[in-house]
């Protein structure tokens, strides 16, 4: 069994399209960051980084004590991993999957992240930050339509890698981007979208979603608040 500690976010919905897709037992544990879950110390000792999402893994390969996994990458990796799926074992294809996944947490996550802050949810318009992460974003995305154009998934076969970039490309309206723009990336979109594990993954948790422009409480406990 595995516990998932999550929010229906992003970074928690990459986690959980992989145990969709993966159909293995697992029990979602909701961290309500808009109301300031990720900062009590109960969760800190799952993740010290007081973020979402976070595993325990109850039944580890290693048969010993439950194994806990924070930070999306390496969540993705781990899982894939264990079930010896959605991660190639042919060392050249293995490191390509890995490239691209550190691609997206290191960059396209990050800086779509930041053009949706600044875009949607900054109590004061900072021109300058809007066009330096929209600018940024444009040019991740044209790397993901140039690395689409000729092949249906990132990595041809699918992989963590499309499950993590997935959940970002989905807000992109709310970083001021089409998708028009991105012809390739758009049908990959509609390809990922059209999975029955995707659509499961996307209705987990959909009942607690806060928008957070209308709420202070939750624009306070995401990007003011801290654990320290």
């Amino acid at each position: 069994m595995i516990d998932l500690y999550s929010w229906p976010a992003p970074n928690g919905h990459k986690i959980h399209i992989l145990l969709e897709e993966l159909e293995v037992p697992f029990r979602i544990i909701p961290i309500n960051i808009t109301a300031g879950d990720q900062h009590q110390r109960s969760y800190r000792t799952i993740n010290p980084n007081g973020k979402i999402p976070a595993i325990v893994d109850h039944a580890p390969l290693d048969g010993g004590a439950p194994h806990t996994v924070f930070e999306t990458g390496a969540i993705l990796q781990y899982l894939a991993e264990k079930e010896e799926r959605f991660l190639p074992t042919d060392p050249r294809q293995r490191s390509e999957v890995l490239q691209w996944l550190f691609w997206q947490v290191g960059g396209l996550g990050p800086m779509m992240g930041q053009a949706q802050h600044f875009f949607r949810y900054a109590s004061t318009p900072v021109p300058y930050a809007i066009e330096r992460y929209q600018i940024e974003t444009r040019r991740l995305l044209r790397i993901l339509n140039d690395r689409l154009k000729e092949r249906d998934y990132v990595c041809d076969a699918y992989s963590i890698v499309d499950m993590a970039c997935f959940p970002w490309i989905r807000i992109h309206k709310m970083t001021g981007i089409s998708l028009d723009e991105f012809p390739a990336v758009r049908a990959w979109y509609g390809r990922m979208r059209a999975r029955p594990a995707v659509g499961r993954a996307l209705e987990l948790l959909r009942d607690r979603w806060v928008d957070v422009t209308t709420s202070a409480e939750a624009k306070h406990n995401l990007f003011q608040k801290t654990s320290y």
